[in-house]
C-alpha cells in the first residue's frame, strides 16, 4: 500500500488532491498557506482536509518505521520466515504488527519459558495435536530432575500451550472485538478516601459501572484522574455471560476432539484468558477508550480556543483598565492605541477601605487626562462591585464599559515575556495591562499565554500532553494567519505564529523594527537576517503594512499575484490603487482571462473578494452587555428566573454561563434545546450572549444549574 492510497483509504480525499498537498508540505509550506493560496493545486482542501492528511502522512510514516525495526528485531532472531515477513509486510494495522510481534518480543522469563527449559514444549505440541488420548504416560515420559511428576509436566505444558493461545492472532482480534463491544468499566471507592472532602466531586463514581464504549469522553477522563488521584479503583472487562461465552468461543475453535488432550487444552485456555489475554485486552481496551476521549477533549479544547482567540476586538482604543479586588484595591492602568502602558495606580473603592469618594476622583482624572474611550474590568474577584462603582461616576464624556475574562492574566504577568515588556513594574501591573489589552485585541494578548492556562475546556492537565500541545499551536497559528498581523505593531510572540516565521524569525523582525524603523513595504522584509526566500513566500501575505508604499502590503493578496492585479488595473484604465475597494471596477474583471500556469481561476476569485474589501479582519465588533444588577452572588439566585448571561466555556456534556456571579452555571446538553443534540458546539458559541433560566441553585456545593430560553 502506498502512501496516496493509505491516505484516500480514511479520507475520500481525491489522488490528485492528496499528491498535490504532500508535495507542498515536503516543500515546507505551512497549512495556512496551502489552504489560502495553493487552491488550484490542492482542489480547494481547508485547513481541516490538510491537516488530516499531514497527520496521516506522519501516521504512515511511523507505521513504516516500526515495521522495519520488527522487522529487523525479528530477523536479528533468526525467525524471520518469508510467510512472516510477507504478513508483516502486507500489514497496515499497528495492532495488528504488535501481534505479529507478539511471540518475538524481549519480556521477563514467563512460566513458559520455565516450561521450554525443562524440556516440555514437545509434550505441549503432541497436547495440541489432540491425538493421544493417554496424557498421563505422555506426561510421565518428560519427568527429569527437574520435573518430579506427572502433575508438574502436564502444568508446565499447559503454560507452554497458554502462551500460545495468548500469541493468537485470530482469538487476540476475536476478542478485540468483542471487549469494544461488551467490556464494562466498573469503579470502587477506596474505603479509606470515602469521607475525604477532595473525593467528593468523584462522588458519582464510588460504586459505578458502564460499557466503555458508550462511556462520554469527560466521564471515562474524570474516572481515571479519580483512580490517579488514589479515591477509586477502575476495572476494565467483561461481565461473567460474557466471559463464558469467550471461553466456550475459544474452545470451539481450539478444541477438535473430546480426549484426555481436550481436557488439557480446555485448562489451558482458561489460564490463557484469565492470566494472559484478559489483563492485555482489558488494558489496550481501556487505552483505546481514552485516546478516544483524548481526541475529544482536545477537540473541544481547540474549538474554544479558536473561538476565544477570534473573540470581537474593540480595536485601537485609549482603554483604562482595571484589575479588580477588595483589600489589595484595584489596579488601574491606561494604556494608549497601540496597548502601550502610559500610567498606574491603585485605588481602594471597596471594604474594608471603602474610599468611594477618592477613587471615584482618580478615575476621571485619569480618564479626562488620558482621553480614555473604554474601561475593561476584569471578571475576578469584586468585579461585579467595581462594575457598579465605575457605572456610578459622571464623566465627561461617553466611555464603553467592558467585564472582560482575566482567565490566564496571572500567569501572563510573571511569565519572561511580562517581564521583558515591563521590567519596572510588578506582577499586578503586568495583569491589569493584560486584561486591557484582551478588551482591544483578544487574539494578540491571548498568544502570549499558554493556551492551557486560558480557562477554557476539561481535563487537559489529563490528556496526552504531545497532541495537546500540537493542536492547540495549529489552532494559534490559524487564527493569526487568518486574521492577518501588522508587522509594525505586532509583538514577538503574535509574530511567532506568522505562517512560515517562528520563534526566532520573530526576534530578528523586532530587532530590525527596533533599528531600521517601520517597515514600508513586505519586501523588505527580506532584509531581516535569515529571512530567505522559502520564509518570506510562506509569510509574505499574512503580513498587513498600513500606510505602506504598496497598498496591496495591507491585503491578503500575496506578492506573487501583485502583477496579475496591476495587469487587471491596467486593462481597466486605472491606477492599482484606484481598483481597490472599487466594486464598479471589479465586477467588471473576467478572471478567466487572467489564469497562469501557477495562479488558478479559485486563486483569481479569491483575489477579487480581497480587492473588493481589502484586510477585513473576519472577527465582529466588540458589544457591551449587561448582567442583571440584582444578582450579585449565589444566594441572589433563585428558581424560575430568567437571566441574561455569556458562555464563558464549552465541554462534551454542556456549556457554562457567566451570570456576573463568582460561580458559573451549567446547562447540560440535554437543556441546550428540544431533542437530541450531538454537538455543543452546534447550538451554542463561547462569549454568545444567552438568555437562561434558573432550574436548580446548590448554595453548599455552589452549583447552579440552567437551561437556555430560546
Amino acid at each position: 500500500m502506498t502512501i496516496i492510497q493509505f491516505i484516500q483509504n480514511q479520507t475520500n480525499i481525491a489522488v490528485k488532491s492528496i499528491e498535490n498537498t504532500l508535495q507542498l508540505l515536503n516543500e515546507d509550506c505551512t497549512i495556512p498557506f496551502i489552504s489560502r493560496y495553493r487552491k488550484d493545486q490542492t482542489g480547494n482542501l481547508d485547513e481541516i482536509q490538510i491537516e488530516q492528511i499531514a497527520k496521516l502522512n506522519k501516521q504512515f510514516e511511523e507505521l513504516i518505521k516500526r515495521k522495519e525495526s520488527i522487522l529487523k528485531s525479528i530477523e536479528e532472531q533468526n525467525a524471520l520466515t518469508p510467510e512472516l515477513k510477507q504478513k508483516i509486510e502486507n500489514s497496515f494495522d499497528l495492532q495488528e504488527l504488535e501481534d505479529f510481534y507478539l511471540p518475538y518480543k524481549k519480556k521477563k522469563k514467563t512460566k513458559a519459558d520455565t516450561a521450554r527449559e525443562n524440556g516440555l514444549e514437545p509434550l505441549a505440541k503432541i497436547i495440541m495435536s489432540q491425538k493421544n488420548d493417554d496424557v498421563d504416560y505422555l506426561a510421565s515420559q518428560y519427568i527429569n530432575d527437574k520435573v518430579a511428576n506427572e502433575d508438574e509436566a502436564l502444568q508446565g505444558a499447559r503454560d507452554i500451550i497458554a502462551e500460545w493461545i495468548n500469541e493468537n492472532i485470530f482469538i487476540r482480534k476475536s476478542l478485540r472485538r468483542t471487549f469494544l463491544r461488551k467490556a464494562e468499566i466498573t469503579t470502587k471507592v477506596v474505603k479509606t478516601k470515602k469521607d475525604d472532602e477532595a473525593a467528593q466531586k468523584f462522588s458519582q463514581y464510588f460504586d459505578w459501572s458502564e460499557n466503555v464504549a458508550k462511556a462520554p469522553s469527560h466521564r471515562l477522563l474524570a474516572m481515571l484522574r479519580a483512580e490517579a488521584e488514589g479515591f477509586i479503583k477502575l476495572n476494565v472487562g467483561l461481565n461473567d455471560d460474557d466471559k463464558d461465552e469467550v471461553i466456550r468461543f475459544m474452545e470451539d475453535n481450539l478444541i477438535k476432539t473430546n480426549n484426555d488432550c481436550a481436557e488439557q487444552i480446555e485448562k489451558a485456555i482458561k489460564d490463557s484468558y484469565k492470566r494472559l489475554l484478559e489483563p492485555a485486552i482489558s488494558n489496550e481496551t481501556l487505552q483505546e477508550a481514552k485516546t478516544k476521549a483524548d481526541i475529544k477533549a482536545i477537540d473541544v479544547f481547540a474549538e474554544n480556543l479558536r473561538q476565544l482567540l477570534l473573540a470581537p476586538p474593540l480595536g485601537e482604543k485609549r482603554i483604562l483598565a482595571i484589575d479588580p479586588g477588595y483589600k489589595s484595591g484595584c489596579k488601574l492602568v491606561c494604556l494608549d492605541e497601540k496597548g502601550d502602558l502610559l500610567n498606574n495606580e491603585t485605588i481602594y473603592p471597596h471594604a474594608p477601605q471603602n474610599d468611594t469618594a477618592m477613587a471615584m476622583k482618580k478615575v476621571r482624572s485619569m480618564v479626562n487626562a488620558y482621553n480614555i474611550e473604554a474601561i475593561s474590568i476584569g471578571n475576578g474577584t469584586a468585579s461585579r462591585e467595581t462594575e457598579f462603582f465605575i457605572k456610578k461616576i459622571a464623566f465627561d464624556k461617553p466611555v464603553q464599559v467592558f467585564v472582560v475574562s482575566e482567565a490566564g492574566a496571572s500567569v501572563y504577568s510573571a511569565s519572561k515575556i511580562a517581564r521583558e515588556e515591563f521590567p519596572s513594574y510588578d506582577v499586578t501591573v503586568r495583569g491589569s495591562v493584560s486584561i486591557g489589552r484582551r478588551l482591544s485585541d483578544p487574539l494578540a494578548e491571548l498568544v502570549k499565554i499558554d493556551p492551557k492556562s486560558i480557562g477554557v475546556g476539561q481535563y487537559q492537565h489529563d490528556v496526552d500532553q504531545t497532541k495537546l500541545k500540537e493542536q492547540l499551536d495549529t489552532v494559534v497559528m490559524s487564527c493569526v494567519n487568518s486574521v492577518g498581523i501588522n508587522v509594525n505593531t505586532a509583538s514577538k510572540s503574535l509574530l511567532s505564529y506568522v505562517s512560515g516565521i517562528g520563534e526566532k524569525m520573530a526576534e530578528n523582525i523586532v530587532a530590525y523594527r527596533s533599528e531600521n524603523g517601520p517597515f514600508e513595504d513586505r519586501k523588505q522584509l527580506k532584509k531581516v537576517p535569515r529571512l530567505g526566500e522559502k520564509a518570506y513566500q510562506q509569510a509574505a501575505a499574512f503580513i498587513r503594512i498600513k500606510d505602506g508604499k504598496n497598498p496591496l502590503d495591507n491585503s491578503a493578496v500575496h506578492p506573487e499575484a501583485y502583477a496579475i492585479v496591476e495587469k487587471m488595473a491596467k486593462d481597466l484604465g486605472i491606477k492599482t490603487h484606484e481598483l481597490i475597494a472599487n466594486k464598479d471596477k471589479i465586477t467588471q474583471i473576467t478572471p478567466e482571462k487572467y489564469i497562469t500556469p501557477e495562479i488558478g481561476i479559485l486563486t483569481l476569485k479569491d483575489i477579487l473578494k480581497e480587492l473588493e474589501k481589502p484586510g477585513l479582519d473576519p472577527r465582529k465588533a466588540a458589544k457591551i452587555f449587561e448582567f442583571d444588577p440584582n444578582v450579585r452572588s449565589i444566594n441572589d439566585l433563585k428558581t424560575g428566573m430568567i437571566l441574561p448571561g455569556i458562555v464563558n466555556n464549552i465541554t462534551a456534556f454542556g456549556c457554562f454561563v457567566d451570570l456576573g456571579i463568582k460561580e458559573s452555571g451549567l446547562v447540560h446538553i440535554s437543556q441546550l434545546k428540544a431533542g437530541f443534540v450531538a454537538d455543543v458546539n452546534e447550538v451554542v458559541k463561547l462569549h454568545q450572549h444567552v438568555q437562561v433560566k434558573v432550574v436548580e441553585v446548590d448554595e453548599a456545593r455552589k452549583r447552579i444549574q440552567l437551561t437556555i430560553i430560546v
